[in-house]
């Protein structure tokens, strides 16, 4: 990334759109004068001030319809601006038009990579050549819609000559998280019974790197306690992997991190851990690497003590259940192989992915460390030299090879304007064996709009709880857990609401939001120049609903669902895993391995059978209509 990726620039908004924190680098700026210099293309090669970039965001929001924008060119949409592109990558990539005080007219600053975190909004300006920001300012006025087959000039086609743009956003990711404080490690799951050597020592916290010592090593988290299903987690808890921080960093703090990760604007290790364990340790002259082998930056420092690799696969299962001949159920799952290895010196640690086809994985993507090999469809060999601590190794995404953990169906009727009465039938971990084991389960009827007065209703298995927009089943409750068999639980009840009183909002242009509030008797249009559903759902939130992306054209308020959220151990539902008998280390070293597994739900949901749903028609359904 450091050859292919240079900052000019970066700034940090807050929500009332003011500059709150910025950072030029000068080195790479002198780059992009002498560039323009020498194609004498009229660009500006001026930086804006902060002021200029704060009025110049507040008017593309105004332009655009909100702060991301539309992504899409619609009858708002104005020449010039990002949604005049009509490619929905404007909403994380913008331009901003700059007007300069002393000066007439205004010039586009672009690409910059818009990230926003909590209530911070993060613009990362990358280098790119002048011919790359004249082409994009011939879109922004070329009169067709959408990148057309045939037309020379296509945003995808640009971005694909500019793997700064990668760069950029891994900068704004990893400033989003210090900012807000909420950076957190991979989780590393550590089994109580070893699949090779013992580490059964690791459940008493020898998992953890010591403090730093007279051999300078990064702090780790400590290891917790076991649980009651014989797993012991890094972190202050089983539920959350360790966080780096919990408060949001200072503006000397985000200088620190900036200088260090990324020093005259070249992003090279955007690490926390590793920024931390530097300022606070040094580096130590007695953990140089051998004179014949070069340290790469993602290990700054050279691990001492018991050698041993942890592998844990955590994959996320996502699901839309319908229960209707017409609407295909979907599942996919997006995993990843987390890896902690604990070893002396620079080693090199290699393994072979076999069953990619078996498993059906559609993507992969690896860590820099990682090398890989093509050696067949259903064959890779991969070989990487592990960073210190917890890390990604890889990526992909995945479908499932067992039937869903959770079947069944979901159907709420109302039979009065403030009463319904619904019916829970489900299945779950039917085909499943051991060692998967379900840890919990719980089912979730949220009501944003609504205000639940009474509930009736008694499950055939589990509890339930109720808030004033929720009833909440819990299925499975951590500590009984199901391994080996499978659970059939029905779940019928009524349901009373408040009644609410007429909500009037201002009408909408159907070419922005479609029929966003058809069939809704509860709202009625009112007439308005101004429209702007994302202000009125905001007051609304702030009031009495659940957060919800005010930028979905779906809003979730629209439909009846339940939510299943559920853990999964001892497996995967891809398939997906790595045999330790396979590992081998090079130089060649004892170190026991240990693999462990864990699927947790996303988003999960069971569709109302009764009411309305979204959906996408495929391809072939389209063509035939």
């Amino acid at each position: 990334m450091s050859g292919g990726c240079s900052i000019r620039a970066l700034w940090i908004l807050n929500n009332q759109e003011t500059v709150i924190f910025s950072r030029r680098f000068s080195v790479v700026e002198k780059r992009w004068k002498l560039a323009c210099k020498r194609e004498n293309n009229g660009i500006s090669s001026l930086l804006p001030t902060d002021a200029e970039i704060s009025n110049g965001f507040s008017e593309r929001k105004k332009r655009e319809g909100s702060a991301r924008g539309y992504g899409i060119r619609v009858t708002q949409s104005a020449e010039g601006s990002d949604s005049w592109v009509d490619d929905p990558i404007t909403r994380h990539i913008i331009g901003i038009y700059i007007s300069k005080e002393d000066e007439e007219g205004q010039y586009l600053l672009w690409p910059l990579v818009l990230h926003i975190k909590g209530q911070y909004y993060i613009l990362v300006l990358p280098l790119v050549e002048p011919q790359h920001l004249k082409a994009y300012e011939r879109m922004c006025k070329r009169s067709d819609c959408g990148n057309c087959i045939g037309v020379e000039e296509s945003l995808s086609s640009l971005l694909l000559d500019l793997p700064c743009i990668t760069g950029a956003f891994m900068v704004a990711h990893a400033i989003g998280d210090v900012v807000t404080g909420e950076l957190v490690e991979p989780e590393v799951v550590v089994n109580a019974s070893p699949s090779v050597g013992g580490l059964l020592d690791s459940l008493t916290g020898s998992i953890g790197i010591p403090s730093i010592s007279a051999r300078a090593k990064p702090v780790a988290a400590p290891v917790a306690a076991s649980t009651t299903s014989g797993i012991a987690v890094m972190g202050s808890n089983s539920s959350e992997a360790p966080r780096i921080s919990s408060r949001p960093a200072d503006k000397d703090a985000l200088q620190t991190f900036i200088s260090t990760s990324m020093p005259f604007g070249t992003p090279l290790d955007l690490s926390l851990s590793n920024m931390l364990a530097i300022k606070v340790s040094g580096f130590s002259s007695s953990d140089m690497p051998p004179t014949d082998v070069k340290q790469p930056a993602w290990k700054p420092y050279l691990y001492k003590g018991k050698q041993k690799i942890l592998f844990t696969v955590h994959e996320t299962v996502y699901a839309a259940m319908y229960d209707r001949d017409e609407i295909p159920d979907t599942i996919t799952i997006s995993g990843q192989v987390n890896c902690r290895a604990e070893l002396e010196g620079l080693p090199d640690v290699s393994f072979p992915l076999t069953g990619l086809n078996t498993c059906h994985i559609e993507v992969l993507s690896f860590h820099p460390c990682a090398q890989v090999s093509e050696q067949g469809a259903d064959k890779q060999a991969m070989m990487f030299s592990p960073p210190l601590g917890n890390f990604v190794l890889m990526r992909y995404q995945a479908f499932c090879s067992h039937t869903p953990p959770i079947k069944g169906f979901y159907q709420l009727s109302m039979v009065s304007e403030d009463e319904g009465a619904f019916l829970f039938k489900l299945r779950l971990m039917e085909g499943y064996k051991a060692p998967l084991t379900m840890d919990f389960c719980t089912v979730t009827m949220p009501f944003p709009r609504r205000r639940v007065v009474s509930f009736d209703g008694n499950p055939s298995i589990g509890t339930v709880l109720t808030t004033d927009h929720s009833v909440e089943w819990k299925i499975i409750t951590t500590g009984r857990g199901i391994t080996g068999k499978s659970i059939e639980a029905t779940f019928p009840g009524t349901i009373k609401f408040a009644p609410r009183p007429v909500q009037r909002i201002p009408s909408l242009s159907s070419s922005v939001y479609g029929n966003l509030i058809e069939d809704d008797s509860d709202i009625e249009p009112e007439s308005s120049t101004n429209a702007n559903l994302e202000d009125y759902l905001l007051e609304k939130m702030i009031k009495d609903l659940s957060p919800v992306d005010l930028e979905e054209p779906f809003c979730s308020q629209a439909y009846d669902y339940a939510k299943v959220s559920f853990k999964i151990v001892g497996g995967t539902l891809s398939g997906m895993s790595i045999d330790p008998k396979s590992v081998t280390i090079y130089p060649s070293v004892k170190a026991p391995v240990d693999l462990s597994s864990q699927v947790v739900s996303g988003d999960y949901i069971l569709w109302n059978t009764l009411g309305k749903c979204p959906f996408a028609i495929s391809p072939k359904e389209g063509r035939s209509g």
